[in-house]
């Protein structure tokens, strides 16, 4: 491969990630209802990058939003089009804008922002908690010394600071505390691109003295920060949804739907339950120097898959999805068919490559990229980068002659041999046929078809959240 080569392919790749993660502000486009977005086949939908919405955990993608999505999308028959957030304060403004057709967060249901969007059926219930900290050695304090020490009652908060974004319920609800208790807190405020998340991990580094989060979301925290005092509510009970356009209404109606049929399931309450109750697993989570909110990181290997990348002239963040698809970076693992280690590489093809030691992370991501460039050089005629890359991922998976067959069909069939997406894809799925597979063009007979069309269909999904999670 060409250095000018190698950087085509890294743009045009790098070209996808940045625009799932940073759309135009300033680009309208086309507002639209459930008929236009069922027709594109895209559910746009704005989320939030944070510990319980929407993150990386070893390779996998999580969150309560992000897992609720995927439900959704696939109830609704839609391919998900994420994007993340970059002002958490001009979400709204992104939804009426028509830059996105929902916005997936946590949003407080009041009637200020009922003006301007539609919410969809509450999602959960919380109620606003002051969010402080302890005295630094309150282990050695009373439980009445603690409270002496520290904010018990929100008219406590007249003329001090509480520190909160300017476009939050957050802020709304202290501006309304204020005039209730007769007195002026001073309210701070914080820049859009801060996620509550951060804002509650400032007053743990003192570098704000107080915020306000809904309850759900400080609990989770204080768990894992036990300094942190919640106790102090100061809000009723308010219903948490996420929210569409007013011109959607027939999208409002069939997100409603969902919500409805969805609590009947306990699968709903179980997701609940794992973002914002089960305090051990978010700090296992947290804690890791594989969780993407610490260290920007995929996986332990990223360093080698770098290294190997460059190589290849992929973007990093692509091979990584492929690394995660064959072995979710597990260098032990190994499948019944006796393919081993990261890269779940055959010992017979391992051998041919030179390569002694499955096992070993360096060994088989040698042996895996070499083969990809290999197969790589197989598609020199294939003009489109990405769609040369979809050529070499399914050669990977099911073996090159049988993508080859699936480009005879499509040859054959009047489809365009050198595009995989809607054309050599379909006959690969063809050849579990025996209508196709006995067909006289084709030479290595039956394959799996869905299995190289699922590798590389979701390598290339993954790796649109890899690019929006991971610089």
């Amino acid at each position: 491969m060409t250095n000018r080569l190698g950087i085509i392919v890294i743009c045009t790749l790098l070209l996808i990630g940045c625009q799932t993660k940073k759309p135009d502000l300033k680009e309208v486009i086309e507002i639209r209802d459930f008929n236009e977005i069922v027709k594109d086949g895209k559910l746009r939908v704005l989320i939030a990058y944070s510990a319980t919405s929407y993150f990386l955990y070893r390779g996998q993608t999580m969150g309560y939003e992000y897992e609720l999505l995927k439900r959704l999308a696939k109830n609704l028959n839609l391919e998900l089009d994420l994007i993340v957030s970059r002002n958490l304060d001009e979400m709204l403004d992104e939804l009426k804008n028509g830059n996105v057709d929902l916005v997936a967060h946590g949003l407080a249901v009041t009637q200020e922002r009922k003006e301007e969007v539609s919410f969809v059926d509450y999602l959960y219930l919380t109620k606003q908690v002051l969010v402080q900290r302890k005295p630094d050695n309150w282990r050695d304090l009373t439980l009445d010394n603690i409270k002496e020490a520290i904010v018990q009652d929100p008219i406590e908060l007249i003329g001090d600071t509480v520190s909160v974004r300017k476009n939050s319920s957050y802020f709304k609800r202290l501006l309304n505390l204020s005039k209730e208790i007769g007195g002026d807190i001073v309210i701070d405020s914080l820049e859009g691109a801060l996620s509550t998340d951060e804002i509650i991990k400032q007053v743990v580094d003192k570098k704000i003295k107080y915020t306000v989060a809904d309850g759900n979301l400080a609990g989770i925290h204080a768990s894992q920060y036990p300094i942190l005092d919640i106790s102090v509510p100061l809000s009723f009970s308010q219903r948490i949804a996420w929210a569409v356009r007013k011109e959607s209404p027939v999208l409002l109606e069939a997100i409603n739907n969902w919500i409805k049929e969805e609590k009947k399931t306990p699968d709903y309450y179980v997701i609940y339950s794992k973002y914002f109750e089960y305090k051990r697993s978010f700090k296992r989570r947290v804690k890791s120097e594989f969780y993407s909110l610490n260290n920007n990181q995929i996986s332990a290997y990223d360093r080698l898959i770098k290294e190997y990348a460059q190589e290849l002239g992929w973007d990093w963040r692509l091979l990584a999805s492929l690394v995660y698809q064959e072995s979710q970076f597990e260098p032990s693992d190994s499948s019944w068919a006796g393919a081993k280690g990261l890269m779940q590489m055959m010992p017979a093809t391992a051998e041919e490559l030179g390569i002694k030691d499955l096992g070993d992370p360096v060994e088989s991501l040698r042996g895996g990229t070499a083969y990809l460039r290999n197969l790589y050089g197989n598609f020199a005629m294939i003009e489109d980068s990405v769609q040369r890359i979809k050529f070499t991922m399914a050669s990977y998976n099911c073996g090159y002659q049988h993508v080859k067959d699936a480009q005879s069909l499509a040859e054959i069939r009047g489809l365009d041999k050198y595009t995989w997406d809607d054309n050599v894809d379909k006959m690969i799925l063809a050849l579990s046929d025996p209508q196709h597979y006995n067909h006289k063009a084709v030479q290595y007979g039956y394959v799996r078809g869905a299995e190289p069309y699922d590798y590389v269909m979701q390598i290339f999904n993954r790796y649109k959240l890899y690019a929006s999670l991971v610089d």
